[in-house]
């Protein structure tokens, strides 16, 4: 990614949603304390380390929104002052969301994609980093998506073996081809203990919210 990140650096929503749900199923089936949500406002990870977090909403028209900060990477305040990440937004952002966000500080990016492509405001020149590559490196690489979805679980035998089947199962996601056999397939790759069982279900649940299997 570039030195501060560009739209450019990102990928295409659709591949942001299915990267990001892929790794939310294995980190709730296979860690001890599950970092990552899917509700209304979007598809969370509440910390990427210290502090940092990131959200990804897909709205309607084929528009979405990718915000989030690092706590160490994220400029937020130029000359005492904290940047508008929002300031010249299209109307359709989710404003009262984003502005209870921009109201606590919890922006280093915010990213909007509309029109074939992501977009943002023009940064101010003294701003050297906006947070994107050390929060969410994952949004611009899918080697980077693969190495931290088995991070996350870290199992004691077949990383290899986990990593193709993350590999394998986003490429299903993505072509739509996913089903409850392949999730299943995927946390056994995770070495997840007491499958089928309720990890499976939650993952089966978290995968069908998401859109990924029907």
């Amino acid at each position: 990614m570039h030195t501060p990140s560009r739209p450019e650096d990102l990928d295409h929503p659709d591949l942001l949603w299915t990267r990001a749900a892929t790794m939310a199923m294995v980190d709730g089936a296979a860690s001890r304390r599950t970092e990552f949500a899917l509700d209304e406002d979007g598809l969370w990870c509440h910390s990427t380390g210290a502090g940092g977090w990131w959200r990804l909403t897909v709205l309607d028209g084929g528009r979405a929104v990718f915000c989030g900060q690092d706590p160490d990477g994220s400029r937020t305040h130029i000359g005492g002052r904290q940047i508008d990440f929002l300031a010249g937004g299209p109307d359709w952002l989710p404003w009262d969301l984003l502005r209870e966000d921009a109201d606590g500080n919890l922006f280093g990016f915010v990213y909007w994609w509309e029109d074939g492509a992501w977009h943002r405001i023009p940064y101010p020149a003294e701003l050297d980093e906006d947070g994107l590559d050390m929060a969410a490196p994952w949004a611009g690489s899918h080697e980077e998506f693969v190495q931290l979805t088995v991070d996350s679980c870290d199992p004691p035998q077949g990383r290899a073996a986990l990593a193709e089947a993350v590999a394998r199962f986003a490429e299903l996601a993505r072509e739509r081809k996913a089903d409850a056999e392949a999730v299943a397939e995927l946390l056994a790759a995770a070495q997840v203990e007491g499958l089928p069982g309720p990890k499976l279900d939650a993952a089966l649940d978290l995968a069908t919210r998401a859109g990924l299997i029907g």
